[in-house]
């Protein structure tokens, strides 16, 4: 039965081997901002959270969030998502971080990320706001 759970600081050492692929697939798009590593040091540091998806032995996605303070409200920020098989544990993923979120004050589960995932979380109730665009500094010279 698919299961999802947050991993407790003390386990991400144990739990890193069985993610890091899922982590090397959302590093790549970030395009050159974040590597594996930094996603593994940002972790250690205690200001994010690591949540897997498993069944039995076998863990099939990870995220990566953190809490955003805005002036006017506090968010949880879904930083990166890799896995394999979404459809399987993305419902048991998003309700333990819906509740996750409520326990914590949170007003809103934030996201960005490639034009996919409006789609994949549409019927979630997930909005798409707005997208990030961007414009190299020497291109504007």
């Amino acid at each position: 039965m698919m299961q999802a759970s947050i991993v407790l600081p003390e386990h991400y050492d144990s739990v890193w081997p069985l993610i890091e692929g899922y982590m090397d697939g959302a590093a790549k798009y970030t395009y050159g901002r974040y590597t594996t590593d930094d996603i593994r040091v940002g972790l250690a540091k205690g200001e994010q959270q690591l949540w897997i998806a498993y069944d039995g032995q076998h863990v099939y996605g990870a995220v990566v969030t953190e809490f955003c303070e805005y002036p006017r409200m506090r968010t949880l920020v879904m930083h990166f998502t890799g896995g394999e098989e979404l459809t399987k544990w993305k419902a048991p993923m998003l309700e333990l971080l819906q509740r996750f979120a409520s326990d914590n004050n949170c007003a809103l589960i934030e996201s960005y990320g490639r034009p996919g995932w409006a789609k994949i979380f549409e019927h979630d109730g997930f909005r798409q706001r707005f997208m990030f665009y961007e414009l190299p500094v020497e291109a504007a010279k």
